[in-house]
């Protein structure tokens, strides 16, 4: 039963991983999961818009450096899964990836758990000089197109991406938590 659970599983990741490939065809969705491959990795974008958001935004630059912390975290802490599970990245059938990587391990996706990460730590922050708007909307939106530009790159199956947005999450959740008794009046 398991077996043939991760059959289908394997067939369905493939099938996914495919389609989204062939969406590469097009010379625009190429370039732009080009360009968001090329601005995630290590993290990069997200990693500058926090110290942005912590140069620019006084009221909160103890907030933008943890949540930029956090990102950092959550891209290293993928970083030794990946040393440890040792997944090998997909060979789309007939199609070379659209990218080169920093290494030859897919599980879990890094750019999937900074990007995540970004979301959630730096995307519920209000910035003064933007009249108050949160940055969650686009943020959000940018992360989500990371995470699926992996898979129309041809480098992560649909399981690393999954892996690492949750990674990213719920390196947010515990890099989030208070310490027990802190905060509470003393008496």
């Amino acid at each position: 039963m398991a077996a043939r659970t991760a059959r289908r599983w394997g067939q369905w990741e493939r099938r996914l991983l495919c389609a989204l490939g062939d969406c590469a065809d097009d010379a625009r969705v190429a370039g732009t999961a080009r360009a968001l491959s090329w601005s995630g990795e290590h993290a990069a974008v997200w990693l500058l818009v926090g110290l942005a958001g912590a140069a620019t935004d006084r009221t909160q630059r103890e907030r933008w450096l943890k949540g930029t912390a956090l990102v950092g975290a959550a891209h290293l802490a993928s970083m030794g899964i990946k040393r440890v599970v040792r997944r090998p990245r997909p060979g789309p059938a007939g199609r070379a990836p659209l990218v080169r990587t920093a290494g030859a391990h897919s599980f879990p996706s890094s750019h999937a758990a900074s990007a995540s990460a970004a979301a959630l730590a730096l995307g519920g922050l209000r910035h003064g000089s933007l009249g108050g708007r949160r940055h969650g909307t686009p943020l959000t939106a940018l992360a989500a197109l990371m995470c699926v530009s992996r898979m129309v790159a041809g480098v992560h199956y649909p399981s690393d991406v999954l892996a690492g947005a949750v990674l990213g999450a719920l390196t947010v959740r515990l890099g989030s938590r208070r310490p027990r008794g802190r905060g509470r009046p003393h008496g």
